[in-house]
This record gives C-alpha cells, sequence and structure tokens, in this order.
C-alpha cells in the first residue's frame, strides 16, 4: 500500500496526498471506484452512503479482497437523514467533497417518484447544509447527469447553458439539483457570503459510464453481464437510442481535475461541467453490443417488444468547456473502454479476481503516454 501511494501521490499535482475527502454514494458503481483511486493517492478518505444495493458489489468485494480500502472510513447514512449525515461530514472535517449519492435509475424514478426526488434534491440540500459551516472546507463536487437537459429530441448536443428539464423524475429531479446548486453558490459559497469558510462548489454532468464491477439493475453493461453469467437472454427495449458512452475513469478524471483547481481556489471553475466523451464514442446501444461482442463472443441479444416508459431516443454532451478550459481529455476510446470492461468482468467469473487496481493503473499510464496534464511528468 506505501510503495502505491508513494507511485501514485503525484497525480493531479499532488492535490489529494494526505488531503481530507468525503466521498458520498461510495458503495454505488462510480463511488468505489474514486474512492480506490483517491485511496491509491494517499488521500485521507471519509465515506457516507446506503448499504450496497446489489449482489455482488464492487465496493463489499473490495474492502473483502484489497488492502487499499484500509484507511477508508465507511459509515451506513442515509442523506436524506439530515442528523446522521451532518454528524459524518462534521466529525469527517473534509477539504474536499464529491457528492455521488443519487437515486440513478430512470425507470425505478417513474416506480419511486417521491424517492428520487427526496434523495436527489433533498438529499442533496442536505449535504450542501453539513457543509456550509466547515471551517477547512476548501471545495465540493456535485454530480448529477446528461440527463438534466430539456431534451426535445432533436439531434444536438447540449452545452452547459441549455436549458434545465426533465421529462421522468429522475431527469426533473437532477435538473432542479441543479438549480439548487446553484442557489447555494449564489447565497452561501459566492465570494461575498463566504464568511465561515473558503468553499468552492461545481456540478458536473457525466455521460452513461461503463467498467468493471457494476452489477446495478437496469443498466446495459450490468444486464448483459447477468444475460451470459446466467446463460438467459439479454431483451434490449431501444437499440437504436444514443448515448454518450464513456470510461468510469475518463469520468472520474475529469472530476478529480475539476477538484484540483477548486482546491487551488480558483473561483473562475466553480461552475457547471459537462465531462462527456468524444464523438466517435457517441454510440447507439446496439453499436456497442455489437463491440462488446468483439471482446466476448457470448454475448447475445434480442429485442424486447414490451412497451416502455419514456426514454430519450438521443443524448449527447458537447464538452468543449472542459476541453479547452480545463484542458480535459478522455483517455481511453469506446473500444479500450469497452475491452477493459469486458476483461474486468471475465477475470471475476472465472477466478473471482478484481482488476480494478490494475486497470487503474493502466489507465494512468496510458494517460501519461497520451501526454494528459494530471499525470505527473
Amino acid at each position: 500500500m506505501e510503495n502505491m501511494v508513494n507511485h501514485n501521490s503525484a497525480l493531479f499535482g499532488g492535490s489529494y496526498q494526505g488531503r481530507r475527502v468525503l466521498i458520498t454514494g461510495h458503495t454505488g458503481f462510480k463511488g468505489s471506484w474514486l474512492a480506490v483511486w483517491l485511496s491509491m493517492m494517499g488521500a485521507r478518505v471519509t465515506c457516507l452512503a446506503l448499504e450496497p444495493e446489489s449482489d455482488p458489489s464492487h465496493w463489499t468485494l473490495l474492502s473483502q479482497k484489497s488492502n487499499t480500502l484500509k484507511p477508508v472510513q465507511s459509515h451506513t447514512v442515509n442523506i436524506n437523514n439530515l442528523e446522521e449525515t451532518q454528524a459524518v461530514v462534521t466529525q469527517a472535517s473534509p477539504e474536499i467533497v464529491f457528492h455521488l449519492a443519487a437515486q440513478s435509475l430512470v425507470r425505478r424514478s417513474y416506480t419511486f417518484p417521491l424517492e428520487t426526488w427526496k434523495t436527489n434534491v433533498i438529499g442533496t440540500a442536505h449535504l450542501l447544509e453539513s457543509c456550509r459551516n466547515l471551517p477547512d472546507l476548501k471545495a465540493v463536487v456535485l454530480a448529477t447527469t446528461d440527463k438534466c437537459y430539456e431534451n426535445t429530441g432533436q439531434d444536438k448536443s447540449f452545452k452547459e447553458g441549455a436549458p434545465l428539464g426533465g421529462h421522468d423524475p429522475y431527469s426533473a429531479s437532477k435538473a432542479s439539483m441543479e438549480i439548487l446548486i446553484a442557489s447555494y453558490r449564489r447565497s452561501f459559497f459566492a465570494a461575498s457570503c463566504r464568511t465561515k469558510n473558503n468553499a468552492l462548489i461545481a456540478s458536473v454532468r457525466a455521460g452513461n459510464v461503463i467498467g468493471g464491477g457494476d452489477w446495478s439493475e437496469d443498466r446495459l453493461i450490468p444486464d448483459v453481464v447477468r444475460s451470459v453469467h446466467n446463460q438467459t437472454p439479454l431483451k434490449i427495449r431501444a437499440p437504436k437510442a444514443v448515448r454518450p458512452w464513456q470510461h468510469v475513469l475518463d469520468c472520474l478524471s475529469g472530476y478529480l481535475m475539476l477538484g484540483q483547481k477548486l482546491l487551488n481556489n480558483e473561483e473562475t471553475f466553480a461552475s457547471a461541467w459537462n465531462f462527456g466523451p468524444s464523438s466517435s464514442s457517441i454510440l447507439s446501444v446496439e453499436d456497442i453490443l455489437q463491440q462488446l461482442q468483439k471482446s466476448w463472443p457470448d454475448v447475445q441479444w434480442e429485442l424486447d417488444e414490451a412497451h416502455h416508459v419514456h426514454e430519450s431516443a438521443y443524448l449527447t454532451l458537447d464538452s468543449a468547456k472542459a476541453h479547452s478550459t480545463l484542458n480535459w481529455h478522455p483517455t481511453w476510446k469506446i473500444d479500450r473502454a469497452i475491452e477493459k470492461t469486458a476483461l474486468w468482468y471475465k477475470n471475476f467469473y472465472k477466478d473471482q479476481s478484481l482488476a480494478t487496481i490494475t486497470q487503474i493503473e493502466e489507465y494512468i499510464g496510458d494517460s501519461r503516454h497520451s501526454g494528459m496534464d494530471w499525470v505527473a511528468k
């Protein structure tokens, strides 16, 4: 563990080595990868989330199999409980917060709309209230979604200034979360209001994130994995639907780059940011399945003819702001992302091994070879 930290502590300008970091939603897919990466950089990580919803669970497997997570303090807390959230946040006294806790499924939001609204909006308000008077807090990065934009079905990419909206409760709640974040930024975290702390806050909007260790319900890659493992037919409801696909590490590198800027007190970065893939990674569901089949021939699927709830047919992000201002770019193109995702699951089901740390190291190496700014020279 010590050698691993020494090797990775200089990433992102050394901003996270020894830094007190709070992550919400660490038992989820994206949060579990972020917790590992921050641990590898020597951060002092505290996490709060619900118990893992899936079995297997990436977080549970990491906790059992990897000494990388030994420095991580994990708390089972529902962000809808203000008192418990405040207690953990106050005890952790973070210098930076990454907020990933959410009800993150579109179709589930139709079944449980009140849970979706409460968790995504009120839960976020609870977190921001808990952060508001922390003396050492410098930065808060809050994840919303690419679905926070008002999508009228046109074939266009959304920029950060596009109108917010949402047809389903999930998308609408995330759009409302963006408004909430902007309100807290102006009311409590603007330069004229920052009398008790120095925190800067920003929201991040990513595309469809893939990678090993995701067993969430009602997501394409986990559905494929369950289908192959259980040898059951995979039914696809919208094969022509177009989405911005990216590996989880490309997404998280953007979050960490932004966090570095906020920790440096660069106030111009306290705003909303898109972190989407390159145009070559904006593909239909059917295209993704065909590419996945190249790395994993057992993948098979058929069309689900049943009636389904409304979902946007076309959704892409314009990440020009992150490219030009933050100098962030994806490292893994979609073929590489799919190859790594398939390999992660194949290794796991072969001998229960976890390729998470290995793939983070490979991603760092590929980013260094590509000349990414956040990789130490």
